[in-house]
């Protein structure tokens, strides 16, 4: 029972092993991937309670900050164009920032991975023991 018991933790760190390997490698991939996928949902946002438009509002809620890399992002959107910045945008509490630069947040993307990476350790630490 005990080798069976090796065993299966010997088989877990391997898999473990390869699954880091693999993230370093593509970790470049990885990236490009997430942000072209989020430049793509911030050109499809809108108010109207859509889960991606959702999931934008609560990343810039979140990590205060506007857009992929900066506040600029958005001025390519069709929502931009009509309405100007969104909420989520927003330095302050109610405030509405509609074409107002000075009034958005400006952080880089960096600050997001940075935010994930650190969860994603939070909660795998406990799961550890």
């Amino acid at each position: 029972m005990l080798k069976l018991y090796a065993m299966f933790l010997t088989l877990i760190f391997l898999v473990e092993l390869v699954a880091a390997i693999v993230g370093f490698v593509f970790r470049h991939e990885i990236k490009n991937s997430f942000k072209n996928n989020y430049e793509e949902t911030i050109k499809q946002y809108n108010s109207t309670g859509d889960y991606r438009s959702d999931a934008v509002d609560k990343i810039q809620n979140t990590l205060h900050c506007c857009g992929v890399t900066d506040y600029r992002d958005w001025k390519d959107t069709n929502y931009y164009l009509e309405k100007g910045f969104p909420k989520s945008c927003c330095k302050l509490e109610n405030c509405s920032p509609q074409r107002d630069a000075d009034k958005v947040n400006n952080e880089l993307i960096g600050i997001f991975l940075a935010y994930c990476l650190s969860r994603a350790i939070t909660n795998n630490q406990y799961e550890i023991v």
